[in-house]
This record gives structure tokens, sequence and C-alpha cells, in this order.
């Protein structure tokens, strides 16, 4: 599976370009899945819920099926956070996963960077990011490509070129 990453300061539009790409991706035929950081506790299912009450009983697992749609919620209890890699063993295979948050890890990540915000750029200091997607040219020299942020078709175009992505995935029915 190809990767790719979205990162940058809160604010910046990091959701509102990935939820862009997406449509853009699956037009090109390709299958593409998220995989998105939270940095505090989140919850899924709601209080009072069965699928809650199982959890809240002591389950390390609770997975929630229906005719629309599956959910698997594993609670780490005492367990370290998994990483990246571990998350995406999860995954079934797609063409493109792509990947919000996760700053640290090591994988090809486009710098969604806006000058107003008056954050420094995160590209000087990290050379996996590939390139900065941008509302305003940079005060500050870059030496990665500079996508217009407000054209998403282009940005999934570079993409599909950087990523040597097929124009058009075929997928087994």
């Amino acid at each position: 599976m190809r990767l790719l990453g979205l990162t940058g300061w809160s604010g910046s539009g990091k959701t509102v370009l990935l939820t862009a790409l997406l449509p853009l991706f699956a037009a090109r035929g390709l299958a593409v899945s998220t995989v998105k950081h939270a940095h505090h506790g989140f919850d899924l299912d709601q209080p009072g819920k069965d699928s809650w009450r199982h959890r809240e009983a002591g389950a390390r697992e609770v997975l929630i099926g229906s005719g629309r749609r599956w959910a698997l919620l594993h609670e780490l209890r005492d367990e370290a956070e998994p990483g990246l890699p571990d998350l995406l063993a999860r995954l079934s295979p797609v063409d493109l996963v792509l990947v919000e948050g996760f700053k640290a890890n090591p994988h090809p990540k486009i710098e969604v960077f806006r000058p107003v915000l008056g954050r420094p750029p995160l590209w000087s200091e990290r050379a996996d990011i590939v390139a900065v997607a941008c509302d305003a040219p940079p005060e500050q020299p870059c030496d990665r490509p500079l996508l217009p942020l407000n054209d998403p078709a282009a940005v999934a175009a570079w993409a599909c070129r950087h990523l040597d992505l097929p124009a058009a995935a075929q997928h087994e029915a």
C-alpha cells in the first residue's frame, strides 16, 4: 500500500484538504483508506449503548457489525499507544492510505501551510515532507514542490505522479 501523509499546524486545513482529495482519488478508481491520529482520548460509541457497556465492563475488543458497516474498538488499557505501522497492519489492502497526523513517523508527507497562521514551516526540519500545499507564497525559501492548497485536483494529480499511482486502478469485483 502506498502511503501519503498530511501534516501541518492545527487550523491549517489538513482535514479540509484530505476530504477534498478522497473523492478525486476515488474518481480515478483508487481504493483509499485513511488513518487519523487523535491527540486526546476519543470515543465512537455513546454512553448507555450496548457496545459502550461491553467496553466499560472490561472487554478488550468490541466488534460492532451491521448490514452497512462494522467497527472494531480496541481498548489499550495499560498498553502503549500503537505506532503507525501497527495500525496500518490492521487495514485491508488498498491503493493508497492517507494519514493525518503521525508527524514523527518517517512516511512521505505534504505539509499544509498557511502563512497567515504565523507559525514556522515544518519542511525545513523534516526530510519526509515531500511537498508543501499553501494558499499564499511562503516568505521562507522552500526547496520542495509548492502545491496550490485551494486546488485539490492539482494536489491529487501531483500525488498520483509522485506515488506512481495508476491513472485508473483495476480492482476485482
